[in-house]
């Protein structure tokens, strides 16, 4: 159904290889002549001859006279322990206060919740014996005809 695809080579390349050639040293160095400068206006030149023979000659450079470091008082190990203690005594007597106080805020409110729900009852409790003598329709009993009843019926 599908016409098959033909197989697609890359075109090759031409590659071109480079090998580094080893430098060759000149056969005799000579060094260049040091030139004595007058001391003066101009600053100094050094020279230095290294080993594979070559001169370099450049300005000496002084170097950079660094600031004495003011050296600071030492301070005592016990001094750093009673600072650090007396940080962590502030840090406990902070929480201890807190504690303190989120106690004392928990005990009135369980105390306020306790009252509510006493003068809740004790209201409901009132409602139900008041209003059950002024509603006629309610279930009276006659104690002293439940007792004849009783000595009517075992007597």
């Amino acid at each position: 159904m599908y016409p098959e695809h033909p197989v697609h080579v890359p075109p090759s390349r031409a590659v071109d290889i480079h090998r580094p050639a080893p430098i060759t040293p000149p056969a005799v160095v000579t060094p260049a002549p040091i030139v004595p400068v007058q001391p003066g206006a101009l600053p100094s030149v050094a020279s230095v001859v290294l080993p594979d023979g070559r001169v370099v000659t450049g300005y000496a450079i002084s170097p950079a006279q660094l600031e004495p470091v003011t050296s600071k008082p030492a301070v005592s190990r016990a001094a750093v322990n009673v600072a650090l203690g007396g940080v962590g005594f502030l840090a406990v007597c902070g929480g201890l206060l807190l504690l303190t106080t989120f106690i004392a805020a928990l005990t009135a409110l369980i105390t306020q919740l306790i009252i509510l729900a006493a003068v809740i009852f004790g209201g409901w409790i009132a409602i139900q014996v008041f209003s059950a003598s002024s509603h006629p329709g309610g279930t009276t009993v006659n104690i002293r005809k439940a007792v004849i009843k009783r000595s009517h019926f075992h007597g």
